[in-house]
């Protein structure tokens, strides 16, 4: 068969000129090659499965109506698929798809054949009732269809609930509770991405053994830094302080940086309870009310943390820095330290506005954190000028008034956060730096460059606001830099920010170094936050080898990088899935007031509208806009037939909350 699209039967039959009685034969011959799997059937079409366009795997992200299928081929991107097209697959299961190409578009459409693997074996659902019978409407399903129960035998179960079914029975085994019951969301979002609240006794066990205080013998063969002004910089409700810094000016005049970061790697040693732990999460995970740790909280908030006034052994970094922002000179040593003061990013910066209350109370250190400050400008200018990326996007932020949400504020970046930021990166760049220049393999934090669909899309949506990317097979980050500078200070300046952020890939963990396309660097990795990333925790490791002039032998890091990238991607869509709800469910509370909102994407079914203080998007349907408005593809707009209004991207409007439903994620808005 040299048809890509297959053949049908009669087809086949007829190029081997076959009929009658040789005809059930032939049926019978290709059902067999089916069921070995040397071929497959799709919508009555035989293909022979290595010319087919078939893939494994793993399905990672789901959206009423849609998701994704992430190949475990790492070049191709994830695959579309439509809910039609989903069977019973889920979040989290090994499937086998046939996919085929969308002209224009960066992803391929897929359909599920098959689930090799169930990722879950339970399943969390709301529970509904109709006519006496019950019905799961899956959360992690894009199918809004609802399965039936055979039997319901469980007392408390009730229209809406939220339940914990077993997959294979489809029996209830647990009742979490009503949506808004107190703790449901954050057990939801527990349950549905597989994180780990609790640590296993043997890793509690070793934790109890470790001692609180730093020993003599754990100083033996380290740098001495305690009598360094040594700070930590960061928020006010942070406790696992992973990084402290320092800074002196040398006789040439040069700065010498100090990067010093919690020493992990001394407590959690390779192949133990904790490392198992550590590993088996990845990362930690931060929620609005709570936090799930890669270590017990005896390290990451004690033994590990770089609490103020306490010695604390350490890894440190020493960058002799030119004025240019030029790394001249770099020194890498077991340390131990005492941080002189805990501080804040409000205060830097309170400092650095020359804020006299601050400074007061700070006075002996205000002028290592100028100098700090100058330092951090000439490394930003350093960056900036090689072609790096810098945006400055706002996050949501949850306010609270005792347990009840009361509104929802962006989070601010200020200058301090940005000196923290550019001391972190020279960290580790001049960490992966040393460890190529010594042949060691490692963990690199690689960020991809787009793909030329992504690219295209990009000039299309940027060209009416009169901006252009230079038509190359291969855009420069600061090329894109360039687009987000003519948009500082525009109207616009938010949405445009927010398309080029989105036709940007994801920065991964790898053990092949590619480059980190983002900050325009040849050479990164992750150092300085082992506390809370398990890459970090490996590069520390491979980095002390590599001071005793030896090398990790038998470090499984394809393996250990997948993994990781893997746990950051469901820690991230945790973070944010708990966040929506939360936003959506304050939203309830709101309906028929009125909003300022930028459009964000439109389709025939209406406009897409981010709502501005709100960081989520509704719709508004197109039989709801107001006058005979017709959808132009070409430009991605809605004009107005009689007048020639336009409504295009980014455009802001104000508007109208006229439905919200928390559980779906949905919201339908009015223009007001």
């Amino acid at each position: 068969m040299k048809h890509r699209q297959g053949l049908t039967l009669s087809r086949i039959a007829k190029e081997l000129q076959i009929s009658g009685q040789e005809r059930s034969l032939l049926e019978r011959s290709l059902q067999e090659l089916v069921n070995r799997g040397a071929a497959l059937r799709l919508n009555n079409r035989y293909f022979i499965r290595q010319r087919a366009s078939l893939v494994r795997g793993r399905v990672v992200a789901v959206h009423p109506g849609y998701g994704f299928v992430r190949p475990e081929d790492e070049l191709m991107e994830d695959i579309f698929i439509p809910s039609r097209h989903f069977g019973q697959a889920l979040l989290g299961d090994l499937v086998e798809v046939f996919y085929k190409e969308r002209p224009g578009q960066r992803r391929h459409e897929g359909r599920v054949i098959r689930i090799l693997d169930k990722g879950r074996n339970d399943l969390i659902g709301f529970f509904r009732e109709r006519r006496g019978r019950g019905f799961l409407q899956p959360y992690d399903s894009p199918s809004l269809e609802a399965t039936p129960f055979k039997t319901i035998k469980r007392a408390g179960l009730k229209d809406g609930v939220i339940v914990k079914v077993d997959r294979k029975t489809m029996e209830v085994k647990e009742i979490i509770g009503l949506p808004d019951d107190p703790g449901v969301d954050m057990r939801v979002i527990i349950e549905r991405f597989e994180l780990a609240p609790i640590f296993s006794e043997e890793a509690l066990d070793e934790t109890d053994r470790i001692s609180g205080e730093v020993q003599v013998t754990d100083i033996e063969g380290r740098a001495d830094f305690r009598d360094w002004p040594i700070v930590t910089i960061d928020g006010p409700n942070a406790q696992d302080f992973d990084d402290a810094v320092s800074i002196k000016i040398q006789n040439n005049k040069n700065f010498l940086l100090g990067v010093h970061i919690a020493d992990v790697s001394h407590y959690v040693k390779p192949g133990s309870a904790l490392d198992q732990e550590a590993f088996r999460r990845g990362t930690s995970v931060y929620f609005p009310d709570r936090t799930l740790p890669m270590l017990p909280e005896k390290l990451a908030n004690g033994v590990c943390s770089l609490r103020p006034e306490e010695d604390k052994l350490t890894l440190s970094v020493l960058l002799e820095i030119d004025r240019e922002g030029n790394v001249v000179q770099t020194r890498f040593q077991p340390s131990v330290i005492k941080t002189a003061q805990r501080l804040t990013y409000d205060a830097v910066f309170d400092i650095f506005e020359g804020d006299d209350k601050t400074k007061k109370k700070y006075r002996e250190l205000v002028p290592d954190l100028l100098v700090m400050r100058k330092l951090a400008q000439c490394l930003r200018e350093k960056r900036l000028s090689t072609g790096s990326l810098d945006f400055d996007i706002a996050e949501p932020q949850l306010v609270y008034k005792g347990e009840m949400l009361h509104s929802v504020i962006p989070s601010e970046r200020n200058e301090a956060h940005q000196l923290i930021e550019e001391f972190m990166v020279a960290a580790n760049e001049a960490v992966a730096s040393y460890l190529i220049a010594g042949d060691t393999s490692l963990i690199f934090r690689i960020h991809p460059p787009p793909v030329p669909a992504d690219l295209q899309k990009l000039r299309e949506i940027l060209a009416p606001f009169g901006i252009s990317l230079p038509v190359t097979k291969r855009l420069r980050a600061k090329d894109l830099q360039s687009a987000l500078n003519q948009a500082q200070g525009r109207p616009e300046e938010k949405f445009i920010s927010l398309q080029i952020l989105k036709s940007l890939r994801l920065a991964v963990y790898s053990d092949e170094n590619h480059g980190h396309y983002g900050l325009a660097k040849k050479e990164y990795a992750h150092f300085t936050s082992p506390i809370r990333r398990y890459p970090d925790l490996i590069v520390h490791r491979i980095l002390k080898l590599s001071l005793q002039g030896k090398q990790a032998r038998n470090l499984p890091l394809s393996s250990i990088a997948h993994h990781c990238t893997e746990q950051e991607k469901k820690a991230d869509e945790a973070e944010r899935e708990l966040l929506i709800w939360r936003i959506f469910r304050l939203l309830r509370t709101k309906l028929g007031e009125e909003f300022e909102g930028i459009v964000v994407d439109m389709s025939r079914a209406g406009l897409f509208v981010e709502l501005e203080d709100y960081f989520v998007e509704g719709l508004i349907p197109v039989e709801d806009l107001r006058g005979d408005f017709v959808f132009r593809r070409d430009s991605k707009s809605y004009v107005e037939k009689r007048t020639g209004y336009v409504l295009g991207l980014g455009a802001k409007v104000k508007v109208l909350l006229a439905a919200v439903d928390p559980i779906l994620r949905r919201m339908i808005l009015t223009l007001s």
